[in-house]
């Protein structure tokens, strides 16, 4: 298993986690969000999904065209962008993207968040997922 690309901003978990997905450092991945027009400290993008779609799409990744809630960890494929810690603030909803995967019949979520012990997680009953992306040829 690669090392989990840990997030540089407190608000690029987004980058950091499609990063992971398509085996980058977290500055390249940033260089390439920045030239697309995408930020980590833009406030629009900690609710909003569609700039994750859309620098995985510009790397050719297909994802699910609509999220999906999340029933269980098994009901999970193989590889998906989840969103955890839902709250509110000002009203909108927000959240932290991971990376749910499955190699090998072992299942693990990759938390670039830097205060973690380890970043590779397999504590699935603290996280709480509401729903999730689907990732389909990564």
């Amino acid at each position: 298993m690669k090392k989990c690309v840990i997030q540089e901003e407190t608000t690029g978990c987004g980058i950091a986690s499609v990063a992971n997905i398509l085996g980058k450092t977290y500055s390249e991945m940033k260089a390439t969000a920045n030239a697309m027009g995408i930020y980590a400290e833009d406030k629009s993008l900690w609710s909003d999904v569609q700039y994750v779609r859309k620098m995985l799409s510009h790397a050719g990744v297909e994802t699910s065209s609509e999220e999906i809630s999340f029933e269980s960890w098994s009901a999970l494929p193989d590889l998906a962008l989840l969103s955890i810690k839902h709250h509110q603030e000002d009203g909108r909803n927000l959240w932290h993207w991971v990376v749910f995967k499955r190699v090998g019949g072992e299942e693990l979520v990759m938390d670039s968040a830097s205060y973690l012990p380890s970043n590779i997680r397999t504590d699935f009953n603290e996280m709480q997922p509401k729903w999730f992306i689907e990732v389909k040829n990564a």
